[in-house]
């Protein structure tokens, strides 16, 4: 099967292009085309339709096959219908409770059918949303028959799914490592697959948005080698959060490593307790990159990353996507002050604590993120250079 590896980012991207094709090719008849995310547990790609959804202000259902039991939550039940006429020749489909009105309203009954109800999850549904088939390979065999019509043709016997509707599969890999069920190439020629992988950065940006404590994403950016079929992101956040309300790592090691044990294993939590004997857990912090007065950043900074030969480019690497993550969920509720785009300019332009190399991300990254909110940035003669080079 055809696969392209893409990042959460990347992924949401194709989604999109997805989408508006779809709907490209559903006005000229035909069905839109389902896509298939395959992954490793743990990576977020339910999590990112269900995100990408809400972006895009359409409707998501997801369904759990593997945990569904009755078919006919999937597809809805059967029911036998009738068709009737009346004098005029107008002609109907009712149920059997529909029948005695249809009588008392002169219809006759000249036909019957076994249909099949739309199911509860798709009634009282407008156009535009996204049917989530979550964790496809994982159900039974009834289960995956019965969803090839919804991916095949959007319908299933007598219901249909509504205009602007886009079936996503989420999937594992056939690998040995999980407990799916292999795909024949009468499933995988039916969909369009991609395959999804872990990106630092982008789990980074993830994790600022939603409050992961910053030593933490630290510890990440600086050993994204933790993840591993494992150690998911997944376990991971787990971790994380399970420690997040300890101030001072340092004085509860004995406890982290017995969260580390149980939740990561023993050789994560163990890179993870010689980050902190490394005191890498108390590297500055974004607001402290954008909030010290001028002589403390020169200070702290130096001390943190060092200076010439002991230039700690890894450090600085971090502190880099961290600032840039930090401002741009910023942005996203506030304005930026004059101060703070000030700092940010010195920061690109001024001080060493960044390479040439690190100031050009910075600014790139953050132009690219959010341009409206970022602009006056612009007005510095030294980042307008930088940001065309």
């Amino acid at each position: 099967m055809s696969q392209v590896k893409l990042n959460v980012d990347e992924m949401k991207t194709f989604i999109k292009h997805m989408v508006n094709n779809n709907k490209y090719i559903q006005e000229t008849g035909k069905v839109p085309v389902a896509v298939n995310i395959e992954g490793e547990a743990g990576l977020g790609k339910t999590s990112a339709i269900l995100q990408l959804g809400s972006e895009l202000e359409m409707q998501v259902v997801k369904l759990n096959l593997a945990q569904l039991e009755e078919l006919g939550d999937l597809v809805g039940f059967p029911v036998k219908e009738f068709q009737v006429k009346n004098n005029e020749g107008k002609s109907l489909w009712v149920t059997e409770q529909e029948i005695d009105t249809a009588n008392k309203k002169g219809f006759k009954v000249v036909d019957k059918r076994m249909s099949h109800a739309a199911p509860e999850w798709i009634q009282g549904r407008g156009e535009g949303g996204f049917l989530v088939l979550d964790d496809y390979t994982r159900a039974d065999h009834r289960f995956m028959q019965a969803c090839m019509e919804l991916i095949d043709k959007q319908e299933y016997v007598s219901w249909r799914l509504p205009r602007n509707w886009h079936v996503i599969l989420t999937t594992n890999p056939d690998n040995g490592d999980y407990n799916v069920t292999s795909l024949d190439n009468a499933q995988k020629t039916r969909f369009i697959s991609i395959d999804t992988k872990f990106d630092g950065p982008v789990w980074a940006r993830w994790a600022e948005n939603v409050g992961i404590d910053g030593r933490c994403i630290n510890f990440l950016l600086m050993h994204p080698e933790v993840i591993t079929t494992d150690v998911n992101p997944r376990s991971v956040t787990t971790f994380f959060n399970s420690i997040s309300s300890i101030k001072d790592f340092e004085k509860e090691l004995p406890l982290i490593q017995m969260i580390g044990d149980g939740s990561i294993g023993p050789d994560a939590g163990a890179m993870f307790v010689m980050f902190i004997n490394n005191k890498l857990d108390k590297i500055l912090t974004p607001q402290q990159l954008l909030t010290l007065d001028d002589a403390d950043l020169i200070k702290e900074t130096r001390e943190c990353i060092g200076i010439n030969d002991t230039y700690r480019a890894d450090i600085a690497s971090v502190l880099a996507t961290r600032l840039i993550n930090h401002c741009l969920v910023f942005a996203q509720t506030n304005a930026i002050n004059d101060a703070m785009n000030k700092r940010l300019i010195d920061l690109t332009t001024k001080y060493d604590a960044f390479t040439d190399d690190l100031k050009y991300y910075i600014v790139k990254e953050l132009l690219g993120g959010n341009k409206p909110k970022f602009a006056k940035m612009m007005l510095n003669q030294n980042v307008l250079q930088m940001s065309t080079k």
